[in-house]
């Protein structure tokens, strides 16, 4: 009896300490060591072995579906390379959520009630039944959706390059893009194909998908015909709203800022088209088709805003989310109007959640400041500002576009010391998993059931 209950107490001290951040967090972990490994073999790249330190970043990058790169996808890895590359981004883009699906299904008879409400608010209250029916639909949305893009895209560049090679750069591209990586095996990333109508509408196409979250696809596949806004829930018709919103406002602002500027040589055709596409790509995808570099730095700061912004819930995208931004702004307003609760869309929104957003809004923006402080010393050092007129910026830039999963530089990436590539891996790894992980954390607190005496603070 003392060993069947040593051997019991021990499961149970296993099984509580693998909850489901912790597994969320693992799983990465082994996918980013295991593809590290692999590209670090003399296989996967031409010429010399890449270091541990590039394979791991590389591997990072592709996992957490960011696309910052520190050598030429393009031309630095064989063939082999780049599938592993493809299969990494392919899994990191669904692991989270085809992991916490499985999980639920898989383990739904044994969860406790808190547990399945702890997953349910990982997909946006979906009811456990319907998990096996979003585990399918994740699973055909992004075949069919990434086929069709390869397809379109290998067709297009079929006229460039032979069939085969077409037929690759297609499927790698689409995958990407719908996975909103951002690597390309084109050294210029999409910049040879500026103003290309069928690339960049099927690439924008494939990042709005993939951005949009699987609970939308879902819902949107499932709806009754014909399909009415009111009748979608309140997180789809938030999602859709907000996306519409900030792909208009971020359109209008590149209009504005580069019309004259780093666009001035551009008919104005490719002006809409490249104004529409970095609106698209900036808040997650990371494709560009214009040198960043070249860009004022009021858009430079304004893209910072849009990747830290970033794609909806549940989706193969980075940031805050969509639907963060949406209730911290219903909560000012609310503030604002002297309303007690935030509302959105005549419907208010539970303190639960409202806490949640501002305190995944305090967690990313104390990451932020604090990686881009260190990047400050490792690569400016003793440097003074005089000296050094610019960098800030581009930190900033660098460690946001990190901690959103994006993949935007101004081409400091390549030029990071040891130590800068190590701080940007592990902003990539807690910009993909940290949100979520917190939101589940918090989620699963249980809240305090007294209150400590209240006293004023003298407020602004």
């Amino acid at each position: 009896m003392t060993f069947f209950s040593g051997s019991r107490l021990i499961w149970v001290r296993i099984k509580n300490f693998f909850i489901p951040e912790r597994l969320f967090l693992l799983s990465f972990a082994g996918i980013i060591v295991t593809g590290a490994v692999l590209l670090h073999q003399p296989f996967a790249v031409h010429g010399a072995p890449l270091s541990f330190t590039d394979a791991l970043f590389t591997s990072t990058s592709a996992t957490c579906v960011t696309g910052l790169i520190v050598v030429d996808t393009a031309t630095r890895f064989t063939f082999a390379g780049q599938l592993i590359i493809l299969l990494l981004i392919q899994m990191g883009g669904l692991g989270i959520m085809t992991f916490s699906v499985a999980f639920a299904t898989l383990f739904a008879g044994r969860l406790s009630l808190g547990g399945r409400d702890m997953l349910e608010a990982a997909f946006s209250q979906m009811p456990m039944r319907g998990m096996r029916h979003l585990l399918r639909t994740i699973f055909f949305a992004t075949l069919i959706t990434e086929l069709i893009g390869a397809l379109l895209l290998s067709l297009r560049f079929s006229m460039d390059m032979p069939i085969g090679k077409a037929l690759w750069f297609g499927l790698f591209h689409a995958v990407s893009a719908f996975c909103n990586a951002g690597f390309a095996l084109f050294s210029d990333s999409l910049v040879s194909y500026q103003g290309d109508v069928t690339v960049i509408m099927v690439i924008s196409a494939l990042i709005i998908a993939g951005g949009a979250g699987f609970i939308v696809l879902f819902e949107l596949q499932h709806q009754k015909r014909p399909l009415r806004f009111k009748s979608f829930s309140l997180h789809t018709r938030v999602v859709i709203s907000m996306s519409a919103f900030l792909l208009a406002f971020g359109f209008t602002a590149f209009i504005l800022f580069e019309w004259g500027s780093a666009w001035s040589h551009l008919p104005w055709g490719k002006k809409i088209l490249e104004a529409f596409f970095q609106s698209v790509t900036t808040r997650t995808a990371g494709f560009n088709s214009v040198d960043i570099a070249t860009l004022s730095n009021a858009t430079l700061f304004f893209i910072i805003i849009l990747m830290f912004i970033g794609a909806s819930p549940s989706s193969t995208g980075g940031g805050i989310k969509t639907t963060t931004l949406a209730t911290i702004l219903a909560l000012a307003r609310a503030r604002f109007k002297n309303r007690e609760h935030a509302e959105i869309m005549n419907r208010s929104i539970p303190e639960t959640a409202v806490s949640k957003a501002v305190t995944l809004v305090i967690f990313a923006s104390l990451v932020i400041v604090f990686f881009t402080t260190l990047l400050l010393f490792t690569e400016l050092k003793g440097v003074s500002h005089q000296e050094s007129r610019g960098m800030f910026l581009e930190l900033l830039f660098e460690a946001t576009s990190a901690f959103g999963t994006v993949g935007l530089s101004t081409g400091v990436t390549p030029h990071l010391s040891q130590a800068g590539r190590w701080l940007i891996t592990a902003l990539m790894f807690i910009g993909r998993l940290g949100p979520l992980t917190l939101a589940l954390a918090i989620g699963q607190k249980k809240s305090v059931k007294y209150q400590l005496a209240k006293e004023d603070l003298l407020i602004g």
